[in-house]
């Protein structure tokens, strides 16, 4: 049984092929199981704005790239040359990789841990987190903890939410007169929060489909909460909007966009999407007067400060590189338990044999240390037999290679 990881990212898609091939979370028990029904023995999904990616243990990897485009209602040859397909070893160090964020957009981020701890949760709920993949995770984890605790990788990283206000400040001189809109109540929302009320923005507003989370998001900011389903009434109100959300359709449409710059008088508005899919129409960034920016825009400004961590990334490899030499072997030690199994098998057969015979002698008076002498001999030739048959019967060019490996597993000089 192999191990393979199969997806693609921001380094090898764009976000309008990334937000087709996302898993909602509502339909991912669903997809884990299809997987594990079909594919593989063992599987689990990692589904983030930044990257799709399947881990499996299994032996079809050529059927993934097919499965996933057939789950996401696309053709195969299409997406083909956005996904990369890692066996084994390079499967392992990729995770290793990942979960310490040096495969980020943003360099040393830390949510992408969290991402993939929520990806093994997921694939144990579902019941298809076996023994390999439960390993692999744990050492990813395990890992990225090491990275981070003796390197200075996340030091200096630029995050996507201290991105969205740099690229704000630009538009605007100062955010303190400026009203600023969140969609969505989840971790990166919050994060982005944290940024930007730093900045102590004139208001803040909390738009979420359920209220309640929303205004509790908003209370740490003494901000304001409004549903979801107010926002054509709020919109014109702010000149920030930083969206967020899981849904699988935009939530402001070119038409609501539109709208709200007429009720602004043409006063600029600035929208950071971070959502995959996209939560605003792309169509919205043509209007004049809207800047609009995604998670792909702001690449740029993530990685502007990537020198002064070169020398933690060089650290981080060798850490890496470690760590997959012991994950392998361990890989290794495994593929062997089945012979090991067996060997122990043959080997009780051997010993139940012999000592029902000695049971049969004592029993009918035999001396007992001629028993035991019995015994060990029976036991030593059922033992011997195996081998001495194999080097008697090997052929001459087999017969050196035998040898030297009785002698090393008989430690005979």
């Amino acid at each position: 049984m192999g191990l393979y990881a199969l997806g693609l990212n921001h380094q090898t898609a764009p976000l309008a092929v990334r937000e087709r091939v996302v898993f909602h979370v509502e339909r991912l028990r669903d997809a884990l199981v299809e997987l594990k029904r079909s594919l593989a023995r063992e599987a689990a999904i990692l589904s983030t704005c930044n990257r799709t990616e399947l881990y499996v243990a299994g032996d079809e990897p050529e059927a993934l790239a097919r499965w996933l485009a057939q789950y996401h209602h696309l053709q195969p040859d299409g997406l083909q040359q956005y996904l990369y397909t890692l066996p084994s070893e390079q499967a392992v160090r990729h995770a290793f990789r990942v979960a310490s964020g040096l495969d980020s957009m943003v360099l040393g981020e830390p949510q992408i841990l969290g991402q993939m701890k929520e990806a093994a949760r997921a694939a144990q709920s579902a019941g298809t987190l076996g023994t390999v993949l439960h390993k692999l995770f744990q050492r990813s984890f395990a890992v990225a903890k090491q990275v981070r605790t003796t390197t200075r990788i996340g030091a200096s990283s630029v995050s996507m939410a201290s991105a969205a206000v740099k690229l704000a400040a630009r538009l605007f001189p100062s955010l303190k007169d400026q009203r600023v809109l969140f969609i969505g109540a989840g971790e990166m929302i919050e994060l982005c929060a944290t940024h930007f009320a730093a900045q102590a923005p004139a208001r803040v507003t909390v738009a979420n489909r359920t209220l309640e989370r929303a205004e509790r998001l908003a209370h740490r900011f003494n901000g304001h909460a409004i549903e979801l389903r107010t926002l054509a009434e709020h919109l014109h109100e702010h000149d920030v909007i930083v969206t967020c959300t899981a849904s699988s359709l935009p939530i402001l449409g070119k038409g609501l966009v539109e709208r709200a710059l007429r009720a602004r008088r043409r006063r600029p508005i600035f929208m950071v999407d971070l959502g995959v899919p996209r939560d605003v129409e792309p169509e919205a960034g043509e209007l004049d007067d809207v800047f609009l920016y995604t998670v792909d825009d702001l690449a740029d400004i993530v990685s502007s400060n990537l020198d002064s961590r070169r020398s933690a990334v060089e650290q981080a490899e060798a850490i890496i590189d470690t760590q997959v030499g012991q994950f392998m072997h361990w890989m290794q030690v495994r593929s062997s338990v089945p012979l090991i199994r067996s060997l122990r098998e043959r080997a009780e057969e051997a010993r139940l044999h012999e000592l029902e015979r000695a049971r049969r002698l004592l029993a009918r008076g035999e001396d007992p240390a001629k028993v035991l002498d019995a015994l060990s001999h029976g036991l030593a030739n059922k033992l011997l037999h195996p081998p001495t048959q194999a080097l008697n019967e090997a052929s001459d060019d087999e017969r050196q290679a035998l040898a030297e490996t009785l002698a090393r597993l008989y430690r005979v000089p």
